[in-house]
Formats: structure tokens, C-alpha cells, sequence
């Protein structure tokens, strides 16, 4: 049962996706998934995949875990497709080990930070819609872009029409901290919740000094209408 169980381990092990071709590359298996159609990633890739192609395809997401099991992976290959939304988990597993990671020419307009936590991989995010804003910046400080690329990570929108269509790193280098921008707003947002606080606390002190001015008021006249009760002078 055991010597069974092995082979059946071993030969899921090393399989290959039937609209995937499996090869060697330099000692180390290749899974090539180019341009078959493919709308998302495929469930039966080889556990000792070392490069994977999944490039030219039509895969709108990365979900979360999308490549746990690969923890030899070394390349992965996902440009050229239409991907528009990128899980905070979708790299969880294989981080440490990549190299390199293509994610250009695709739909992406922002990536969460955490995906790419623990990623020592070269990046490719070129040729994006990218939102250039805080995160997309901070994306630019914390991960390793590939210098042969970054040129081509261009603002497709912005906070600002004049950023719209220019090179996110000529932006940076011209002095814009998109981080600030997102900070001064937020203070602002602070300032008006609590100037409303304030607004509101003087507007129940004002009241309520009125409120007991009247009342005061009322109860002077109230005493002066009763009736003396003074003697008169004999």
C-alpha cells in the first residue's frame, strides 16, 4: 500500500496540465502554459515546477494561494494576460524562492503591499493602467524592480491630470510624494471632524446659557409680581 501510494504521489507529482507542456530546462522542469487560452491558473501544475510560463493568456485574477504547492518555483511568468485584481495572499508560499515575477502588459491598476511581503523577486510591472497614488509608490520603494522596466510604469491616472500619462519615476524624481498627499488629506478630514466637534460643543454651551437666562429671568419677574408682605409703617 505504501510503495502504491508513492507512485501515485510521485506520478501527480510530475504530471503535466493537459493544455500545458512540460519540459527540462537545465536540469530543472519547465511547465510552458503560453498563449493556450488559459482564463485562470491551472490546479494541476507539477510540484517541482522550477519555471513556469503562464503568460499570453487570458487569466483576469490572482487568487489567493494560487501557487502554494509550487515551492520550488523559481520564474513565473504572467504578463500578457488581462489581470485586473491581485489577492494580498496570491504570492503566499513561493515569495521567498522566486526570482523573477512578469506581471507586465497586463490590467493592473493597483497592487495590494501585501502580496508582495517576503518577495525577493526580480518585478516586471511594466505597461499597466496604473493609479499612481501612495501604495503604488510605496510598492516602487519596497520591492526590486527590474531597472530594464521601470521607465515603462506610467501614470494612467493620477490625483493630478498633470501626472496622467507620464513615467511614475519621473514624477518621483520631480519632487511629488503621493504618501503626503494622502496624509494632508487626511488631516484635513481631522481638522473638519473635530472643528465640528468644537462647532457643536459651543453651540450646547450657547444654548444652555440662554436656556437659563430665560428661566432666570422668568423667576425675577415671577417675584416681583407677588404680593408684598411687609408691614406698613404705623
Amino acid at each position: 500500500q505504501a510503495f502504491i501510494c508513492l507512485l501515485l504521489c510521485l506520478s501527480w507529482g510530475s504530471s503535466c496540465p493537459p493544455s500545458c507542456q512540460c519540459t527540462e530546462r537545465a536540469g530543472a522542469k519547465a511547465v510552458l502554459c503560453s498563449a493556450r487560452h488559459l482564463e485562470e491558473i491551472p490546479k494541476d501544475i507539477p510540484q517541482d515546477a522550477v519555471f513556469l510560463k503562464l503568460d499570453a493568456n487570458s487569466i483576469t485574477r490572482i487568487p489567493s494561494n494560487a501557487f502554494r504547492h509550487l515551492s520550488h518555483l523559481e520564474e513565473l511568468d504572467l504578463s500578457r494576460n488581462a489581470i485586473e485584481k491581485i489577492d494580498g495572499a496570491a504570492f503566499k508560499g513561493v515569495a521567498a524562492g522566486l526570482r523573477t515575477l512578469d506581471l507586465s502588459s497586463n490590467r493592473i491598476r493597483s497592487i495590494p503591499k501585501e502580496a508582495l511581503l517576503m518577495l525577493n523577486a526580480k518585478l516586471r510591472l511594466a505597461n499597466n493602467p496604473w493609479h499612481c497614488e501612495c501604495a503604488l509608490q510605496e510598492v516602487l520603494w519596497e520591492a526590486r524592480l527590474d531597472p530594464d522596466s521601470v521607465q515603462d510604469i506610467t501614470c494612467h491616472t493620477a490625483p493630478r491630470e498633470e501626472y496622467v500619462g507620464k513615467p511614475l519615476l519621473q514624477v518621483l524624481d520631480a519632487g511629488v510624494n503621493f504618501c503626503s498627499v494622502r496624509q494632508r488629506t487626511t488631516d484635513v478630514a481631522m481638522f473638519i471632524t473635530m472643528f465640528g466637534w468644537f462647532a457643536m460643543v459651543i453651540a450646547y454651551v450657547v444654548c444652555y446659557v440662554r436656556h437659563n437666562r430665560e428661566d432666570t429671568r422668568k423667576h425675577v419677574e415671577y417675584l416681583k409680581s407677588l404680593p408684598s408682605t411687609q408691614n406698613p409703617a404705623e
